[in-house]
């Protein structure tokens, strides 16, 4: 193996999800990184690897990252791996990566399991487009604000979310959102693997007749809203939106317009997405 830091997927539950690539790149790494090195031994040893651990969590990632960029300077494989899934994703190693890169040290991608887009493509939602959040906010306040901000948001949302929260998180789609569709993707490529279906209502009926489904690790998916056909807007206005969207992010410039134009800010926002897709 050439020198660098190697990002390696790892199984999210199943391990015969692992790629082959991936027991490759781990078998002949020279040091293999990970956010938990008890629980990265335990798939190392299924995997008949012997290779020496190192940990690199959010804890201690600045130190270790500049260890490791060295360590590739000097001629060494990195094999980096998160608990599970996709390193990177709601996980650390963004400042591995980062220091990496501008050192000039190669940094390769072994891609595989990924909880975020096995739940896309199961869950029966628009997969054409859509935004990744990662965990809710722990704080109801916050967690509702954040969820507000995607009232008018025409793709799907994804979100992580923990057992000891899922509840308190349906309670707050069923105060902000209440009407939109959630799919509720659990145990994913596990024993106990389970789609739930409905409105934040339905899904916490559904926890309370059947107390086995809060437990696991959750992707929460939540359907874009509907987006309104026929909304009458000018050519000034579309002018100004264009305009606005060179330099802003769609809500904002949908916001900005709204307010100028005495219009409402739903429309604007659908009709902004609209000329965004068009340019």
């Amino acid at each position: 193996m050439e020198s660098g830091i190697y990002i390696v997927a790892t199984p999210i539950g199943n391990l015969g999800d692992i790629t082959l690539r991936a027991i490759e790149t781990l078998k002949n790494a020279d040091l293999i990184a990970a956010e938990d090195t008890r629980h990265t031994r335990r798939l190392l040893d299924a995997l008949d690897i012997k290779n020496d651990l190192i940990s690199l969590h959010e804890h201690n990632e600045y130190a270790r990252s500049e260890m490791l960029v060295a360590e590739a300077l000097g001629g060494k494989s990195i094999a980096l791996v998160s608990d599970a899934g996709t390193p990177l994703i709601s996980d650390p190693g963004s400042i591995l990566v980062n220091r990496a890169r501008e050192q000039s040290v190669s940094v390769i991608p072994i891609p595989g399991p990924s909880a975020v887009i096995t739940a896309m493509s199961a869950a029966g939602l628009d997969s054409r487009r859509f935004v990744f959040e990662g965990f809710l906010p722990p704080k109801p306040k916050a967690r509702e604000a954040l969820l507000a901000s995607y009232e008018a948001e025409v793709r799907t949302v994804v979100f992580y979310e923990s057992p000891h929260r899922i509840e308190a998180s349906l309670a707050s789609f069923n105060s902000v959102l209440s009407g939109r569709r959630i799919v509720l993707a659990r145990e994913l490529t596990k024993t106990f693997e389970t789609f739930l279906c409905g409105n934040a209502s339905d899904l916490l009926e559904k926890m309370a007749e059947d107390p086995n489904q809060t437990k696991g690790e959750f992707v929460v998916l939540l359907e874009g809203a509907e987006v309104e056909v026929g909304v009458e807007i000018d050519a000034e206005t579309d002018a100004l939106l264009l305009a606005l969207l060179d330099e802003l992010p769609v809500k904002k410039a949908a916001a900005l317009v709204a307010k100028l134009k005495g219009l409402k800010k739903n429309e604007l926002y659908q009709r902004a997405l609209l000329l965004q897709q068009q340019r």
